[in-house]
């Protein structure tokens, strides 16, 4: 399993997780199997996403849908503030 992990800067939460919840159909498609959306705390125009696939190629083809099309537009990416930091990681053994 892998973790697309991403930290972006929003505007307005209510719009970007409407956003977000409209490509649902798309994550599934893409093969994330888990989600988790949080806030660092104290910071309310900031999101963290992590998403979870379970081969680092799916992880690496949604990055891109993610580049190209829906934060490419701002009308795939309302709220968007800024430009998303990413990275894709895997878990270690102990």
């Amino acid at each position: 399993m892998v973790t697309l992990h991403i930290e972006h800067p929003i505007s307005d939460y209510p719009t970007w997780r409407g956003a977000f919840d409209g490509f649902a159909e798309a994550r599934r498609a893409g093969g994330v199997c888990a989600e988790r959306v949080a806030r660092p705390l104290g910071d309310a125009k900031a999101i963290v996403v992590d998403l979870d696939f379970a081969t680092g190629d799916e992880a690496r083809a949604f990055l891109d849908f993610l580049e190209t099309v829906v934060w490419a537009s701002p009308e795939a990416s309302p709220a968007l503030a800024g430009r998303p930091r990413t990275v894709i990681v895997e878990p270690l053994p102990a």
